[in-house]
């Protein structure tokens, strides 16, 4: 067992004393997400260099060798090995020029990066190749349908096919002649017409897809049916729509089975499954979904009561987040989801580092026995990377109190902590008003702010004396005499470095905390800390860049700045081994 060292924290040490009352918090300037189809005609002005910069780098996440990358496109398991297409440029850091780029898998761990599989090379993708999905046709044949950019810069839906059905690698695809399949014509916007699904089966045999649109500000799933998958025929109406959510790029709609954790195949409909339709949202740069009802006999999908379309909607992930597919597993029968994470770091500077963006790991997903919601989990297949085990026994975890877990590479790591809250004192009141903003919440009642039952949590990437860290946390309040509880992930104190961004990310957790053990999951991989709260009901995701707390100057710690006690009914956490990635 690793030695676990209990610091008692009072107001007057001079290292720590934000932990106990108010602190000032020192917020970064906000960097969002770049638009997804911004040009910048200057991308090789700025000098890449990017040994300057491997603090950063990932070891267990999917990202390529360097240069930018975004969305994950078709990702899909054929003959056995895993696939993942993504949106990347070869020719610099920043967005442009870009191709499907291609990797395989066995175990969705460790990966071999291939040629690029799809790149303008016709007049129908001849000024770019976006995103899009993979399908599989009679005999387990794929099929990928992509946004193509032509001439005009019409966005238009075009079709590719393995070259040799044979290789498990599917190295090789060609562009049947009939493309493009489908054109932005009888008054449907050419610049707003992009990211088709995987495609379905309905109960007349003909297949659907949808792609992403909008009219106005109204955000649309457009919905075309194909006999063959060739020839295809815009229907009447979309399949679903939805008022001021602007463009809905990336969608995403897939059956969830209503009992366990299992996966289902993209074309099952019935009793048995509810369905999810996913977008991602241009305005707001964040993934939003709703559970709902298919009916086929319409073709129209209808959310259910509570699940509500846009900004005020479910989320995959309450921090970075972005452009997310997911695929059916049939040999582990579950499905998948992968999202792209971008940086925090401003323009110039990821340039400079020569590198920008990463990919989340994978993560298993399902609905919840609620039904309300969906359930996310990293893939199993990581924690084959767990290596030096420490845990924690059943301790008290007392007012204003840290304890570093030792033992483990702080800079790369899976921490697993279940705390219990079986007496709770008097609880901190949140009105109305407090409920519709989680992340605003949790930028005023941060890490370094007491509370009565909360904050309580991990500290991450964190220096020594804790000038740096990121807090991932609970709170727990009180509304209408119910228990609420917020999760968070503080960014403020995250770097001693000014440029970037340090945006504090929080929702409500649907738990109750009398009945239930509050349980945190945390990967922390050198820049980037994904964290599941309630075994998966509420996620986020965060990039950090310490100044000191990088490599072997970074810690991690458990712990309370509540007035209340709480108890850790178990710590678990690993060093990781590095995910094994080559180039061919």
């Amino acid at each position: 067992m690793g030695s676990v060292r209990p610091i008692k924290i009072s107001p007057m040490a001079s290292s720590a004393a934000c932990f106990i009352g108010f602190c000032s918090v020192l917020l970064g300037f906000v960097v969002g997400i770049q638009a997804s189809h911004v040009v910048y005609r200057d991308l090789q002005s700025i000098e890449s260099s990017p040994k300057d910069h491997l603090p950063y780098r990932t070891a267990f996440h999917f990202q390529p060798a360097k240069n930018w990358m975004n969305d994950p496109n078709g990702p899909m398991v054929y003959k056995h090995v895993y696939h993942l297409f993504y949106q990347y440029n070869p020719y610099g850091a920043d967005w442009g020029n870009i191709v499907w780029a291609h990797a395989t898998s066995t175990d969705l761990v460790n990966w071999i990066h291939l040629k690029h599989a799809i790149y303008p090379s016709a007049p129908f993708d001849i000024n770019g190749t976006w995103s899009g999905s993979a399908s599989f046709l009679k005999g387990k044949k794929p099929a990928i349908l992509y946004t193509g950019i032509d001439p005009q810069r019409r966005q238009v839906q075009n079709l590719a096919f393995p070259k040799t059905l044979s290789d498990p690698y599917l190295i090789e695809w060609t562009k049947p002649p009939q493309n493009p399949l489908m054109e932005p014509i009888n008054g449907i916007n050419s610049s707003s017409f992009r990211d088709p699904t995987t495609s379905w089966q309905g109960p007349d045999g003909r297949w659907r897809v949808i792609i992403g649109n909008k009219r106005g500000r109204r955000g649309m799933a457009v919905l075309y049916r194909s006999k063959d998958f060739v020839h295809w025929t815009k229907a009447k109406h979309p399949l679903h729509s939805a008022k001021d959510t602007g463009m809905w790029e990336c969608p995403d709609f897939y059956p969830v089975s209503v009992e366990g954790e299992n996966g289902v195949d993209t074309s099952v409909i019935g009793k048995s499954v509810k369905h999810v339709l996913k977008n991602s949202l241009d305005d707001t740069r964040h993934d939003y979904y709703t559970i709902g009802t298919y009916y086929t006999n319409k073709d129209r999908y209808i959310p259910d009561a509570g699940s509500i379309d846009g900004d005020a909607g479910l989320r995959y992930d309450y921090g970075k987040f972005y452009a997310s597919k997911t695929f059916f597993d049939d040999v582990k029968n579950r499905r998948i989801l992968w999202g792209w994470i971008n940086e925090s770091l401003s323009r110039e500077d990821y340039i400079k580092q020569g590198w920008s963006g990463l990919q989340a790991i994978p993560r298993k997903i399902w609905l919840d026995k609620s039904r309300k919601q969906l359930v996310q989990w990293p893939v199993v297949e990581i924690e084959k990377l767990r290596v030096n085990g420490v845990h924690l026994p059943r301790t008290e975890l007392k007012e204003g109190s840290v304890h570093e877990i030792s033992g483990v590479t702080a800079s790369q790591a899976d921490v697993e902590v279940t705390f219990e809250l079986s007496k709770m004192g008097k609880i901190e009141e949140i009105d109305s008003n407090g409920l519709k903003n989680p992340q605003y919440l949790c930028s005023q009642k941060g890490a370094a702010v007491e509370g009565s039952v909360g904050p309580f949590g991990l500290l991450v990437l964190a220096s020594k004396s804790l000038e740096e860290r990121t807090a991932v946390f609970f709170r727990v309040f009180k509304s209408q005499n119910k228990y609420v509880v917020l999760m968070c992930s503080d960014q403020s104190r995250s770097s001693l470095r000014e440029e970037p961004d340090k945006a504090t990310y929080g929702t409500f957790l649907n738990v109750d905390p009398l009945r239930e053990k509050l349980s945190l999951r945390s990967l922390i991989d050198h820049s980037i800390v994904e964290s599941f709260g309630g075994n998966g009901k509420a996620c986020i995701t965060s990039r950090v860049y310490p100044k000191l707390a990088i490599d072997g100057g970074a810690h991690l710690y458990v712990f309370n700045n509540g007035t209340s006690s709480v108890m850790i009914s178990s710590l678990s956490a690993w060093s990781m081994k590095g995910a094994q990635i080559k180039y061919l």
